[in-house]
């Protein structure tokens, strides 16, 4: 015990989470740690910062454990925004809008079209209102799981795609009945524009930094103090250690660097990345993880089921392909683990979930028992695979946009027979068979970080918005206090950071959300509707409304 803080919050309720302490009504603060709780910190607060929470509820910052908040930076600083529920129309006059302001010369860049409106843009017609709309510029305009594109005919020319372009590996250009693209790309094949876009508008190393920055102010707006960044390239690495050597790292940054990569279009990837690793690494920024995309999306036919979708419009049925093998796949795993770096997998079909538990009880059977592996998303899991998760040491790593009613669960249901598109993301199976379950934003692909809704959509299954009515596989639901622990303490071991944060216990932290509610305390109705008053981390203020 000391006899000095340099900050006393007291007067309200903070929530620990911490174990043998619960709740307490002061917390005291020495060097960015938690130091005293209770009397203890009450005493100290005539020799420090005091301050009155006036009644309100506190409690651990919140973890998202997966997003990609430099490009939700960046979409705010410097692209165009569309919401993924707007009309054909409204995108093209939202695009129509942007032209106008913007030099012909320029780029057109930003999203998200939503992914029901795939058929809608897939035609010649759509690609001339397209172009018409953006007097002739060079758009792309990326959809709501940020997997594909809808790009301008100026665009595909900067790209080098015509008719006689060949799909690429993991990617395929959609095309009229002559074989004309029609300006929608999935996958790799939206990778070759975003390359010519960085050729043609190549940013700045004080530009990611800056788009970085923006998206941890928005996460701090929404509460959230620790996050993992799910595709990190060399050059958001190389930024993350430049804010934080110039004290500008207000979060715990957890990176998962990019192996493969058949979306951003990155360059490195994989050993290129990972050799930079421990020169990137500093107190707040941990690059522990590598980030495998073992296969697409269901929209687009891209994720990997062992059953076959239905029929595409060719009538061709499939049930899509992995991006890697299952060697290609032990094989990262296999030479990550003896690194001690751990992975987390973009899984959204069942079949690409169970190649990654194959692949864990290979790694665990030869000895590897505490690197950290994680299946993201992975909406769809096989009844069998699901008891697996436990004993493996498989965290379930779910995004809030798959578990209730919303624009990506009708997509999945369009593409997907019977009732599989309603029965994804068994959560509660997963945490009865003993699986550790954490939430990941998967922002900007959900177009907000908000947990409070994330955590009412886990609770009920239904949407927060209220805008899609019913409720998806209600039978999944899970309890309030699981749906919390999913965003603070149950992430952080997760995560790897349960040394810092995830709780408020003594030596932790002082990582906290002052909220407008106590979410324990109102009806599960009002949960989406809490508000972040403040956000502290490290005992500095960092966002107040």
């Amino acid at each position: 015990m000391t006899d000095t803080a340099d900050l006393v919050l007291t007067g309200g309720v903070i929530d620990t989470l911490a174990p043998g302490v619960g709740r307490t009504d002061a917390l005291a603060v020495r060097a960015g740690r938690v130091i005293a709780h209770g009397a203890a910190a009450r005493d100290l607060a005539g020799r420090a910062h005091t301050v009155d929470l006036g009644g309100a509820y506190a409690m651990p910052g919140l973890i998202d454990a997966h997003n990609h908040h430099w490009l939700a930076g960046q979409t705010e600083l410097y692209e165009l925004q569309v919401s993924s529920a707007a009309p054909f129309e409204d995108v093209l006059e939202a695009v129509r809008v942007a032209a106008a302001a913007t030099p012909v010369d320029r780029w057109l860049v930003g999203g998200s079209w939503g992914s029901g409106l795939l058929d809608r843009l897939d035609s010649p017609e759509a690609l001339a209102q397209l172009d018409t709309a953006a007097g002739g510029r060079a758009v792309m305009l990326r959809d709501d799981t940020k997997h594909n594109r809808w790009v301008s005919s100026a665009a595909l020319h900067a790209a080098g795609i015509d008719a006689h372009t060949p799909d690429p590996a993991g990617g395929r250009i959609l095309r009229d009945l002559s074989g004309v693209p029609t300006g929608v790309l999935f996958e790799a094949a939206g990778a070759l524009v975003e390359n010519a876009l960085a050729r043609a508008q190549p940013g700045t190393p004080d530009m990611l930094a800056a788009a970085s920055r923006r998206g941890i102010e928005i996460l701090h707006s929404y509460g959230i103090t620790a996050f993992q960044d799910a595709g990190a390239t060399l050059p958001l690495l190389h930024a993350l250690r430049t804010l934080d050597e110039r004290g500008d790292l207000p979060a715990w940054v957890v990176t998962a660097m990019l192996v493969n990569d058949f979306i951003f279009g990155a360059s490195p990837v994989g050993e290129g990345i990972i050799a930079e690793r421990a020169a990137t690494a500093t107190e707040h920024h941990r690059p522990e993880f590598v980030k495998i995309f073992l296969d697409g999306v269901p929209p687009s036919r891209t994720a990997a089921f062992t059953e076959p979708y239905l029929p595409d419009v060719h009538g061709c049925r499939h049930g899509g392909e992995p991006l890697m093998s299952q060697e290609e796949l032990d094989g990262w795993l296999f030479s990550t683990a003896e690194r001690g770096i751990g992975a987390k997998i973009h899984c959204t079909g069942d079949r690409s979930v169970h190649m990654v538990l194959d692949a864990v009880e290979r790694v665990r059977a030869a000895g590897h028992l505490d690197t950290r592996y994680h299946v993201a998303h992975g909406q769809f899991v096989l009844p069998e695979d699901i008891g697996r998760f436990g004993p493996l040491g498989v965290v379930a790593e779910i995004s809030p946009a798959l578990w209730f009613p919303g624009v990506i669960a009708d997509a999945n249901s369009a593409v997907l027979p019977g009732d599989r598109g309603r029965r994804m993301q068994p959560n509660r199976a997963l945490l009865d068979a003993g699986a550790t379950v954490v939430g990941g934003s998967d922002w900007p692909v959900a177009e907000e970080p908000d947990i409070w809704g994330a955590i009412y959509g886990l609770v009920t299954r239904r949407d927060p918005t209220r805008r899609y009515p019913g409720a998806l596989w209600p039978e999944q639901a899970i309890g309030l206090d699981e749906a919390i622990r999913a965003y603070t303490v149950d992430s952080a071991r997760a995560l790897g950071i349960d040394d810092v944060t995830g709780s408020l216990g003594i030596g932790m932290s002082a990582d906290l959300v002052v909220l407008s509610a106590d979410p324990h305390a109102v009806d599960i109705e009002e949960v989406p509707g809490i508000g972040v008053r403040q956000t502290w981390f490290a005992g500095a203020l960092v966002h107040e409304e």
